[in-house]
Formats: C-alpha cells, sequence, structure tokens
C-alpha cells in the first residue's frame, strides 16, 4: 500500500493498521530495515488520522444550536 491509498482509507482502517505497526515495532520482531519502512508507514498513517480528527472536529464546530432548541448546521469553510 502506498501514500496514496492511506489517502483513501478511512480513519478506523488507518487506526487499526497503525495499532498493528505500533505493537509489531514494541515486539522488536522485525529486521531493522522493515521497521524503518513499518515505522515511516505508520508516521504517514498518523498524520493521516489527525487530519481525519481535524476534519471531523471542524465539522462539528459548525453545528449550531438555535435560540428555540433546534440544531442546524452551517457549510463547513475550511479557510476560517
Amino acid at each position: 500500500m502506498g501514500e496514496a491509498a492511506i489517502k483513501d482509507m478511512s480513519f478506523e482502517d488507518a487506526l487499526s493498521e497503525l495499532e498493528s505497526i505500533v505493537a509489531r515495532l514494541e515486539r522488536g520482531d522485525a529486521p531493522l530495515e522493515e521497521s524503518i519502512d513499518i515505522y515511516e508507514r505508520g508516521a504517514k498513517l498518523k498524520k493521516h488520522c489527525e487530519s481525519k480528527l481535524k476534519d471531523a472536529q471542524l465539522k462539528v464546530d459548525k453545528i449550531v444550536l438555535g435560540a428555540d432548541g433546534s440544531v442546524s448546521t452551517e457549510p463547513l469553510d475550511k479557510d476560517g
């Protein structure tokens, strides 16, 4: 799986793979070169997960509670 594949992964899939990478690195059962490769992939997966969480937070931040108690959303404005 390359970077393009990470970009298309769901948060849950990326987190699951990241957890398996962390477990493998903690066990120390991978040769050095492979450890470096999977660490680099883990760093990319972490960045992807953080981006997904930030996008979700922005969407939640745009939920508006009306004076009458009704809930609505405002369009997501990523620029500010």
